[in-house]
């Protein structure tokens, strides 16, 4: 494939990645929250207990950032913080009904918005963004996160 057609998909799947973060971002405004609380509570639905950690490396938030957040939640009770040194958060009864509340209308159009997706590109669609995803963390710890200096 000739550089200019490769720029090109990337310049189109840059912007795209970029339309998808600002609708989130937008979204979260329109239901009165951060969108690092968003993360966080979209990220906790599935029931999976996560150490902070865990969450940082997963939803790439700074520590702080999450820290507040997490604050924020414990104030709220909508998250509750285990035991030992890597304290697993989860979501408490009264937070997972907050969440799930909450975001029922952004995770139903979501499913819509899939599902469409997956009827035009067929199931390969996901597998394909997850390894555009990997090889592009690679090739950035390649060129970029591992150079002198940095």
């Amino acid at each position: 494939m000739a550089v200019e057609d490769t720029l090109s998909y990337v310049d189109r799947l840059y912007a795209s990645s970029n339309r998808i973060d600002g609708l989130y971002y937008m979204a979260a405004r329109a239901l009165g929250i951060s969108e690092n609380m968003l993360s966080l509570l979209y990220a906790l639905l599935d029931g999976r207990p996560r150490s902070q950690k865990q969450i940082c490396e997963e939803l790439l938030i700074p520590k702080t950032t999450l820290n507040t957040v997490t604050r924020e939640c414990l104030a709220a009770g909508h998250i509750s913080l285990g035991e030992g040194k890597e304290k697993l958060i989860e979501l408490t009864p009264s937070g997972r009904e907050y969440a799930e509340g909450l975001l029922s209308g952004m995770c139903l159009a979501e499913r819509e918005a899939m599902d469409l997706t997956m009827e035009e590109f067929g199931t390969g669609f996901v597998g394909a963004v997850e390894s555009f995803t990997e090889h592009l963390r690679e090739e950035f710890e390649r060129h970029i996160f591992n150079r002198e200096g940095t």
